[in-house]
């Protein structure tokens, strides 16, 4: 009985590291995964074929995982700061990186204020991100803006740092 217990569990463990991936580097330089190209950075990209980390290339998980998808602004400003300018640089090199992907950008302002001024305040802080990545080489056409002003808060609460995380633009991909 003892015997084969031991069996299977051998069996098992070999069955598993049967199953390990491998990683190595094709001839260009492109990591291979289990025989599967993560692709090379010039936009010809296969979708569909999750990475390493098991997101898909070119979708708004990646997008989020890798880059990150918001920029805060600071009380009544629309102005991007140095942090939001460094998400815009890798937010513009991740849309060079897909060129077929399009993009909305979502204003959002904190619940202060009337709802007709944080529509306004929203939509600048949107064409502010826009304005940036256009001037980083992102085309216009491929990007949206829309306001959302209070309406959509991304935390609940009347205290300084809901309102910081509600004072946001969102990039979403198409």
């Amino acid at each position: 009985m003892l015997f084969i217990r031991g069996l299977l569990m051998m069996a098992v463990v070999v069955s598993l590291s049967a199953c390990e991936s491998t990683k190595d580097k094709s001839e260009d330089g492109v990591q291979v995964t289990d025989g599967m190209s993560a692709g090379p950075l010039d936009g010809t990209e296969t979708y569909g074929a999750a990475g390493a980390d098991g997101v898909v290339p070119g979708t708004q998980q990646d997008l989020v995982v890798n880059v990150g998808d918001r920029v805060f602004f600071g009380y009544d400003r629309y102005d991007v700061a140095p942090e939001g300018q460094r998400v815009l640089e890798m937010q513009a090199e991740w849309l060079k990186r897909y060129p077929n992907n399009n993009v909305t950008i979502k204003g959002h302002a904190d619940e202060r204020g009337t709802r007709e001024y944080n529509l306004a305040l929203g939509e600048r802080r949107a064409s502010a991100i826009k304005n940036y990545l256009i001037a980083l080489g992102v085309p216009a056409t491929r990007i949206n803006t829309i306001s959302y002003g209070k309406e959509q808060p991304a935390v609940m609460g009347s205290n300084e740092d809901a309102w910081a995380q509600n004072r946001r633009g969102v990039t979403e991909v198409d």
